[in-house]
């Protein structure tokens, strides 16, 4: 690469935002904060649920529409050409049904994640209304999916699916909530602001893990609250271990705790952390990530464990034996009776295993000091069980219709993670307008300023120089790199080499002027940018070259267009390829970031929304390199000011630098 010293970029006028991080969200909220009574509030939460489950409905009716194997499998949202490889019998009678390509070749990339609720339908009979279930596991060639029924065909299609479940459930703890007394009711109205928080002293704690002072406030903070407090965990400061914290110290004062997150990979997180500290954990859903590890203290595996569950064995065995014969091709007049007596017979044997297994599931919940699992609560297995302490984590990424199945079993509320970073999915622009995307945490923060929350301000991950832009923008200035990251290097790394590219942390590439024009895809859906793409290519194989390895190297785009594109150009699946959303949470050696929007109007599209530009310039530990075409971002104060941020550090450089790309 040519010499990679700072060099000036055209003056542009005014560069530098007027604006904080904080005000980026402003106002979004109006629509509830009006509201002057429980029933106003959550009136309105129902008429978002309802344009959100419209949405939904609308897209997978789209999406079926689209008989092309290559055009229907590019949204992310289905597969097809599936063939059935293997069925079996799960916990409360459920089918764990695993699907595969002809062939066992690799499955596209998709957003059918563990926990995703999908519909199976015959890929031949576009008529099929298909069965419902969700994602129990998957892997890079085959995904599981658990079921109540069995779906008909011999080549299946699976679509993610409008989660009418969670839906129902969401509104039906929405109710209970609207209408609650005593403890429910007195944390419904604090958190909506019709009653004061209270706190009490913050109590001493001997604490079990090595925090820092401002982690130790947070915890004394969390324990002090009668109704709710807020954990603001930035980029790399340790959330995760101060949440952990929080729990330990709860149950050593003899409380029991509901640990929440929106994702399964989020609990999975969680739960790893508390396993290490404490003896009773339970995981209850679909584990993500099922490290040996983690095994035992899943629900599937402590119900299987029991005594009393050799007798379920026998009867799924048999259920096994009737679900093979239903499913067996046979001929004859009677041939469709027979089977249907089968499977009516599989579905009283699988009520008579389901209420057997419900008494085991009741014993193994009530002896666990902490139960773990998403936001999406299945109140079948959970019934009626209160807990004295809710920690919901991720909580800015849960929707305000989503926290309230939570809510209802907590004395004490804990809300962790950060209001600057990425916000509630949302599918309905209307909603998405009228507030859906502002989460409950972040609500409280603006409405009660600092006496709710404590933030943590060391962090653990990034190169001071690529830390101080969202410390500034975003956080106050108040982030400080611990010693151990403040002036690591790429190339302090072993086996990389130094020099200008392994040194410097941070570097800017300007395409302005170059004619690295953004497209639209050939579906129109998402946008990408060739020219880039070919630069990023370049990038990906200098670090190689200098002796990084491909499994410490990761690029961010935030159009999925982009992030397609590269990955098939790219043959080297080490080299972690994703989209703002896939990279919450976490970190790399090395991120390289295509910003994609090239155009003459200076339009940026959702790019506008700079929590998602700060996730994705706080991935990076050692080296973060941005792509992009400062004509057109410019025109935003924000990123106007990232520009002059770059420059002021001296790593500015020019796409026209590096010949033909």
């Amino acid at each position: 690469m040519s010499s990679r010293s700072g060099q000036s970029r055209p003056r542009r006028g005014s560069s530098r935002p007027a604006v904080s991080g904080s005000s980026t969200f402003g106002g979004g909220l109006k629509g509830v904060r009006d509201c002057i009574t429980p029933e106003d509030y959550f009136g309105v939460l129902e008429h978002w649920l309802a344009l959100e489950g419209e949405a939904e409905r609308a897209r997978m009716a789209l999406r079926r529409q689209i008989r092309s194997q290559r055009d229907v499998e590019s949204s992310g949202e289905t597969l097809v050409s599936l063939q059935m490889s293997d069925h079996k019998t799960g916990l409360a009678g459920r089918l764990l049904l695993d699907f595969v390509k002809p062939g066992g070749e690799t499955l596209p990339m998709n957003r059918l994640k563990v926990g995703s609720p999908v519909v199976i339908s015959d890929w031949s009979d576009a008529s099929d209304e298909g069965v419902a279930g969700v994602v129990s596991r998957r892997k890079h060639n085959a995904i599981q999916v658990a079921t109540e029924q069995w779906p008909a065909g011999s080549m299946f299609r699976i679509d993610l699916s409008p989660d009418e479940t969670t839906r129902r459930r969401q509104m039906a703890a929405m109710a209970k909530a609207q209408t609650a007394t005593a403890r429910t009711g007195r944390l419904r109205d604090a958190l909506l602001g019709f009653r004061p928080l209270r706190f009490d002293p913050l109590p001493d704690l001997r604490f079990l893990t090595r925090l820092n002072p401002p982690q130790q406030d947070a915890v004394r903070f969390a324990m002090s609250a009668q109704d709710v407090a807020i954990l603001h965990g930035p980029p790399g400061t340790g959330k995760t271990t101060t949440i952990a914290e929080v729990i330990y110290q709860a149950v050593a004062r003899g409380e029991r705790v509901l640990a929440c997150a929106p994702s399964n990979t989020a609990v999975d997180n969680l739960l790893e952390r508390l396993v290490a500290i404490m003896p009773n954990v339970l995981r209850v859903g679909h584990p993500a990530r099922v490290f040996e590890s983690l095994r035992g203290h899943t629900l599937d595996e402590l119900v299987d464990a029991d005594p009393s569950t050799d007798i379920i064995r026998e009867m799924r065995r048999e259920l096994e034996d009737l679900m093979r014969a239903a499913s067996k091709n046979s001929r004859g007049r009677d041939a469709h009776r027979r089977k249907g007596a089968l499977y009516a017979e599989a579905g009283q044997l699988r009520g008579q295993i389901r209420s057997l297994e419900r008494s085991v599931i009741r014993s193994v919940i009530d002896s666990s000091d902490v139960v773990c699992t998403t936001t999406t609560i299945d109140d079948e297995l959970l019934y009626d069980q209160d807990f004295d302490l809710v920690v919901i984590d991720e909580a800015c990424q849960c929707t305000q219709p989503s926290v309230w199945q939570a809510v209802l079993r907590a004395d004490r509320l804990v809300l962790a993670g950060d209001h600057c970073q990425l916000p509630p999915t949302v599918l309905s622009d209307e909603a998405a307008r009228a507030g859906m995307r502002e989460s409950l945490m972040q609500s409280l923060v603006e409405r009660e300023g600092d006496s709710i929350f404590r933030r943590l301000v060391v962090q653990y991950r990034m190169n001071e120089t690529i830390m101080n832009f969202s410390s500034q923008q975003f956080y106050d200035g108040t982030l400080v790199a611990d010693a151990s990251v403040r002036s690591h290097r790429l190339c302090d790394l072993p086996d990389v080499i130094e020099s200008d590219l392994t040194t410097q942390p941070i570097e800017f590439i300007d395409t302005a002027g170059a004619e690295f024009d953004e497209q639209l895809e050939p579906d129109g859906q998402s946008k990408l940018n060739p020219k880039e793409a070919n630069l990023i290519l370049r990038l990906i194989r200098e670090f190689l070259d200098a002796g990084v390895q491909p499994e410490q190297i990761a690029v961010i785009a935030p159009y999925a267009a982009q992030a397609r594109l590269l990955r098939s150009r790219l043959e080297m699946p080490e080299v972690e390829i994703d989209t703002v959303d896939g990279f919450q949470g976490r970190e790399k050696e090395v991120v390289l970031l295509t910003m994609v929007r090239s155009n003459d109007k200076a339009e940026i599209g959702f790019l506008a929304d700079t929590r998602r530009t700060n996730v994705a310039l706080t991935r990076a530990r050692r080296k973060m390199i941005m792509v992009g075409d400062s004509a057109t971002l410019a025109s935003n104060e924000f990123y106007a000011s990232l520009l002059q941020y770059f420059e002021d550090a001296g790593a500015y450089q020019s796409v026209w630098q590096f010949g033909d790309v």
